[in-house]
């Protein structure tokens, strides 16, 4: 039998204990790697998805980590790295996703996406690139279509995530040539508690006339963390065409 491609790495997800995140861990364990995730308010959810990764022969364990704090952080990352050994692979996922006017936004809007959705991914590199160097590893950052095309009724997520791409690109320069970064910019990824209208409507405009699925995101995710290290400072669109308009 083939040997799979994450065969006896270990990878760290944020946000890991529901929706894409859940995925790209589910995706990883059965690729072969032991997955660490981390939660902040979604216990049961992470206690789910730690026996589903079990299930697969792999080790994990779920951590409780604010990405907003720094203690936090540094906590999660060196019980992730104690727990399994070793750390090769980084998801950046954890993310806080909003809509408002941009002439009402308030500044505790403001920071509250930005200290999670831009400062929580360079704290968590900035902690496990000390353990990714060790084992010539990956950073893969979940990024956005807003990060690539401005919403007008997102402007906080807009620019937190055109931030988190741009980080993508300086840490690709910064932690070279021992450990390898890219982002993937997800558009409208079909879940099961979204509008169905919202979704309607960004399937339409789509060039490929859907919208993505958990598995065309788990698909890029799982292409950065096993991909030649050479590859490294992208940000890859997973929308359909959506980016293109």
């Amino acid at each position: 039998m083939p040997s799979l491609p994450l065969d006896g790495k270990t990878a760290f997800v944020t946000g890991g204990a529901r929706r894409i995140g859940r995925g790209i861990a589910l995706a990883l364990a059965a690729a072969g790697a032991d997955v660490a995730i981390t939660f902040l308010s979604s216990s049961s959810e992470a206690t789910a998805t730690v026996g589903t990764i079990e299930s697969l022969g792999r080790h994990t364990c779920a951590l409780p980590c604010d990405l907003r704090c720094e203690a936090s952080v540094r906590a999660a990352v060196a019980d992730a790295s104690a727990r399994l050994g070793r750390l090769d692979v980084l998801i950046n996922n954890a993310a806080v996703f909003e809509s408002a006017p941009l002439d009402s936004l308030t500044l505790a809007q403001w920071d509250r996406i930005f200290e999670t959705n831009a400062r929580g991914p360079f704290l968590m590199a900035r902690e496990a690139i000390p353990y990714l160097r060790a084992a010539q590893g990956r950073i893969v950052n979940i990024g956005s279509l807003g990060g690539l095309r401005a919403w007008a009724t997102h402007a906080h997520y807009s620019a937190s995530k055109a931030a988190l791409h741009s980080l993508t690109q300086s840490m690709a320069k910064a932690f070279a040539p021992a450990v390898s970064v890219n982002c993937v910019a997800p558009g409208w990824i079909e879940l099961e508690d979204d509008s169905k209208d919202s979704a309607a409507r960004f399937a339409a405009k789509a060039p490929m006339q859907r919208n993505g699925t958990l598995d065309d995101v788990v698909q890029a995710v799982l292409f950065f963390a096993a991909s030649p290290a050479f590859i490294t400072g992208q940000i890859l669109a997973v929308d359909g065409g959506l980016s293109l308009l």
